[in-house]
């Protein structure tokens, strides 16, 4: 299901519970809760297939790993929009990243089952249109200079659009993840929260946790887009919409509709 057409192809309760994992779950709320949180960016068909194309490689428009860092001054140029997933050491990062570039398959995104292996900030180049960077794991096995690293990041790549912040939807907010968090809030850096891993999850976890991190966004954070965005790198839910949420806020994307 990594192409949109696949996905079209499937019954209508299953091809919204893929485009729109978080609209799934409105069914099993109780009467009169505020689901406006859930629909902030519903973009249509057109919009979607759109952002698809961002992501397919082709001759003229070619998606490679451009290099890794350590410090900012090994980084490439910031010549493009960029974004930037960072995450708890084994929240899925790096499997997500490959779920997103899946229809260019000659990109190469290591996966591994060892928390932690992440150690450099990977830079990946998308045509001409933007940079993607896969960031080194916070908490367990991470990097001794990861603080450093990442706060400089943050703070001097003036062309970051949106940071993703990744939790992990069978256990949700961990104490690492606040740090993070107050650490995005303090710089003043844009970002949404992504809730991966919801193929693991029960249903009424995944809900419990969507509904208590919505909650902590409401209350605790300004720079966090409101509506959380969940996925599954093994069945690819929300993979789809999330290309799109990447080609809208690097500029890719000017015009969303709303289906």
């Amino acid at each position: 299901l990594a192409a949109l057409s696949q996905v079209l192809r499937l019954e209508r309760s299953r091809r919204t519970g893929i485009v729109f994992p978080l609209q799934k779950l409105e069914r099993y709320l109780a009467p009169g809760t505020d689901t406006a949180r859930f629909r902030l960016f519903q973009p249509g068909l057109a919009a979607l297939q759109r952002a698809e194309a961002l992501f397919r490689s082709d001759r003229g428009h070619p998606i490679d790993y451009v290099s890794s860092a350590v410090r900012m001054d090994h980084a490439p140029p910031p010549a493009l929009p960029e974004v930037c997933f960072i995450g708890r050491s084994n929240v899925g990062k790096s499997s997500l990243i490959r779920a997103l570039f899946s229809l260019a398959p000659e990109v190469e995104v290591r996966v591994s089952k060892t928390p932690g292996h992440t150690k450099k900030m990977n830079f990946f180049k998308v045509g001409k249109f933007f940079t993607l960077v896969d960031m080194p794991g916070y908490g367990y096995r991470a990097p001794q200079d990861f603080v450093e690293m990442v706060e400089a990041y943050l703070q001097e790549r003036h062309n970051l659009k949106r940071t993703f912040l990744l939790v992990d939807g069978v256990v949700g907010l961990q104490k690492t993840d606040n740090i993070a968090v107050e650490m995005l809030e303090e710089f003043g850096i844009p970002y949404v929260m992504v809730l991966t891993k919801i193929d693991r999850a029960s249903r009424g976890v995944l809900l419990k946790n969507v509904l208590e991190i919505q909650e902590f966004v409401k209350e605790n954070t300004q720079g966090c887009f409101p509506q959380l965005f969940l996925v599954s790198s093994v069945e690819f839910s929300g993979v789809h919409l999330l290309r799109c949420f990447v080609a809208h806020v690097t500029g890719n994307l000017p015009a969303v509709e709303a289906s």
